[in-house]
């Protein structure tokens, strides 16, 4: 197994670019000043956000093929490993953000990480953006930096965090554009999805594999599970998991209707292990247990 280099400070990967600290817990990082280098595997200890300058067919981090040219965003949460072993040497260009979860501690920004969900998307699904959105994310960026080039006092950390949940507010409203532009291949995607989710049923996967979820199709989708689940709830106003819900309960409708099948049979050719949570499932969505709704049917 190739190498991994653990960066765990943001001083650290500043070293490692040949750029000074101007702050100990986050820092904007230019690329262009580190040393040409090999291809490797990285994994940091904090978040960090990376603006490519370059084509993105040039893409060091996995991308496949992307819509624009004129700067990509890639987004990396914490304990995520990104990048490639290999012999070939090549020139860092562009501007990494780093910041530690630390530096959020007792903002309201710590309580709403988990809402920036593009920090769970694989490399492949990096922000792309026009050159009008890329305007608005180097200004966002030069205040950062900005700030950080100030004289630390106690307005500091109030000023950047407010300057960084500004900019992950403008990576929000891009990916939600970056959604609607691939509506096209978005449908394609959900396409899939109940093809698959059909045969997950029909095939009697779901009795031998249990329950289906949304990481389970998502990696067949060949996506992560949060972008995969975020697509779906654009395209369809409700969550993945929602979505297979709705599906579950269509299906054991159906096979409620038929007289030769318990309704133990009916909950564990759905995936459930226990018959009663089924039950319990049925009655919450359907308003009645499934025995019930048998009767009426």
């Amino acid at each position: 197994m190739p190498k991994i280099t653990h960066f765990e400070s943001i001083k650290q990967y500043c070293d490692f670019n040949n750029q000074g600290l101007l702050h100990p817990q986050i820092a904007l990082v230019d690329l262009s000043l580190a040393a040409p280098r090999k291809l490797q595997r990285m994994q940091f200890n904090f978040y960090l956000v990376f603006l490519k300058e370059i084509k993105c067919g040039n893409l060091r981090y996995g991308c496949n093929s992307y819509d624009y040219d004129e700067g990509t965003l890639v987004f990396l949460a914490p304990g995520q490993v990104i990048g490639e072993a290999g012999k070939e040497i090549y020139q860092p260009i562009g501007k990494a953000l780093a910041f530690h979860p630390d530096f959020l501690i007792g903002t309201d920004l710590a309580g709403k990480m988990d809402d920036y969900s593009f920090f769970s998307y694989e490399a492949n699904e990096a922000l792309h953006l026009s050159e009008r959105e890329r305007g608005f994310i180097e200004d966002s960026l030069s205040k950062i930096n900005r700030e950080l080039e100030q004289a630390v006092d106690k307005h500091t950390r109030r000023l950047l965090v407010s300057h960084l949940q500004l900019f992950l507010n403008y990576c929000t409203r891009f990916y939600d554009r970056q959604f609607i532009t691939r509506a096209n291949a978005n449908r394609g995607v959900l396409t899939k999805f109940e093809a698959l989710l059909s045969e997950y049923f029909r095939s009697g996967q779901a009795e031998a594999e249990g329950l289906a979820s949304v990481a389970y199709f998502a990696e067949r989708l060949h996506l992560s599970p949060n972008y995969f689940g975020d697509l779906i709830k654009k395209e369809t106003g409700i969550l993945a998991q929602e979505h297979l819900q709705q599906k579950l309960i269509r299906i054991a409708k159906e096979r409620l209707h038929d007289p030769e099948k318990s309704i133990s049979e009916v909950a564990y050719g759905l995936g459930f292990k226990y018959p009663q949570h089924f039950t319990r499932l049925f009655k919450k969505v359907v308003g009645m247990t499934p025995g019930d709704y048998r009767k009426v049917g």
